[in-house]
């Protein structure tokens, strides 16, 4: 059998180099062309909706905001899992999606429903969608280490530098800062002082949200 497709090939030269002409040429094409992944994402279709309600034990954010956003969350057409985490000034409510679904068709759907949802939670309370990533994503970490600053001003660095100019990269979702401390600004009353001024804490409060306007 070798023999004869040894003795065809060489009565038919041209044919043979024809052939293997469009094999590299399909080879090539296929390269170039054919999207691979390093790592296949064989994980489902989810939107991840977060809330921060700070200050809140996770049995009050679970009363006040998983617990009603889940129960809506569970109308999405095409919602097939609705799961919710309550800790402590975070909720975490996660729906899953029917294989197929489009993810950008199911983010749109979930922004519908949590605008609906909005009269149900508490005063100041304001849910987020997660990024427009899958559990696969997650490719790089880096660190920002100096002698010359403080954790507090390491995390400063990059929340304001760092993580905007990778932000802007293609193909970037989401920079996620981890660790170091975030800056605050702490105002300690004196009850003494307040009485004496007739002053209340809303009026403090609202004098604040005032200046941060500027």
């Amino acid at each position: 059998m070798l023999e004869k497709i040894i003795n065809a090939s060489i009565r038919n030269k041209f044919m043979v180099l024809l052939l293997t002409t469009f094999i590299v040429a399909g080879g090539i094409y296929a390269m170039r062309n054919i999207p691979l992944d390093a790592i296949p994402d064989l994980s489902d279709v989810q939107v991840i909706i977060l809330t921060k309600y700070p200050g809140q034990a996770p049995q009050v954010v679970e009363d006040q905001v998983t617990y009603p956003l889940t129960t809506q969350m569970m109308a999405v057409p095409y919602a097939k899992v609705v799961r919710g985490y309550s800790f402590f000034g975070l909720s975490f409510v996660y729906i899953i999606f029917k294989d197929g679904t489009d993810l950008y068709w199911a983010r749109s759907r979930v922004l519908e429903y949590l605008n609906s949802a909005a009269h149900l939670l508490p005063k100041g309370v304001s849910p987020s969608l997660g990024p427009d990533a899958t559990g696969v994503g997650w490719v790089y970490e880096y660190v920002l280490q100096s002698k010359n600053h403080n954790l507090q001003q390491l995390r400063s660095i990059q929340d304001w530098y760092m993580r905007y100019g990778l932000t802007g990269v293609k193909g970037v979702a989401e920079v996620a800062s981890i660790g170091g401390y975030v800056k605050q600004y702490q105002v300690v009353i004196n009850p003494d002082r307040l009485l004496a001024y007739h002053i209340t804490i809303a009026q403090i409060k609202k004098a604040i949200q005032r200046s941060n306007n500027d």
